[in-house]
């Protein structure tokens, strides 16, 4: 199996389908690769070279311990790259990938990147602040992360239903995707899980998303539990320079799943 190592030895584990123009797909929070099969699938049978990889903890990667931070994700991020010496590169990220898709461009300026997609992304910041009055407060955050202290398992089968929007017209969404979503979170380490996390409610991107100098597609679903699009999405619409927004109507934080075939539409236009 392909793996590469990062700054501090961490092993991780890459996937990789198709030729082409280079695109790494970066997970959402507890996610591995995995999720991104339907794009990933469907892309590289059109001219386009498909990458995703394991956040450490994550999947098939190692698990240190240690590392979530956006710095150090970042230095796995550009690891990957330099390990395949990828140029012209798509990063796709979706809700807390999204973040590491806005400091690798803060940290690494645009060298080697061409377009950038923020898919029900958590950027700029999730959490109540003076410039975003309307998010999330902090305390929602603090009980939400006890409970998957005592009992995560329990924690997605009671959110499933809002992550995959199973109330919203048109949801089509089987009970065994379902299943394989919970499956794969379930690999991730509860450390990775709660240190992650905690670097995306207290990472504040909303200077760093302003600077963004690459063209950019920003897609947020407009029935998003997640990371509603009204401080999130619609926020990094304002603040980026040079973007295309996208909204899906009655579409959920799982967009990826239960939008597939517009999303993976959309996702070659963007590239091509």
């Amino acid at each position: 199996m392909p793996y590469f190592e990062s700054k501090d030895q961490t092993k991780l584990f890459y996937r990789e389908w198709g030729e082409g123009k280079p695109v790494i797909f970066i997970s959402g929070w507890s996610l591995s690769s995995t999720m991104w099969n339907y794009q990933m699938i469907d892309l590289s049978s059109k001219g386009i070279r498909c990458i995703a990889y394991d956040r450490r903890g994550h999947g098939r990667s190692d698990d240190p311990g240690k590392g979530y931070d956006y710095d150090t994700l970042t230095d796995d991020l550009r690891a990957l790259i330099e390990h395949l010496d990828l140029h012209k590169v798509t990063l796709i990220g979706h809700s807390m990938g999204s973040g590491e898709v806005v400091r690798y461009l803060t940290r690494f300026a645009s060298d080697r990147i061409e377009k950038i997609v923020l898919l029900a992304g958590s950027v700029p910041y999730p959490v109540k602040s003076e410039d975003n009055p309307e998010a999330f407060d902090r305390q929602l955050f603090e009980v939400v992360r006890s409970s998957w202290k005592k009992d995560f398992p329990l924690w997605l089968i009671e959110n499933e239903p809002g992550y995959f929007g199973y109330e919203l017209p048109d949801c089509s969404v089987s009970p065994q995707i379902g299943e394989w979503t919970r499956s794969d979170m379930l690999q991730t380490s509860l450390k990775a899980i709660l240190d992650f996390h905690l670097a995306g409610i207290t990472t504040n991107f909303t200077d760093e998303v302003a600077k963004i100098d690459v063209p950019t597609l920003i897609i947020h679903g407009d029935r998003d539990e997640s990371m509603p699009i009204e401080f999130c999405g619609a926020i990094s619409a304002q603040l980026i320079p040079n973007n295309k927004f996208i909204v899906y109507e009655n579409a959920p934080h799982g967009l990826y799943i239960t939008h597939r075939e517009r999303l993976n539409k959309d996702l070659l236009e963007f590239i091509k």
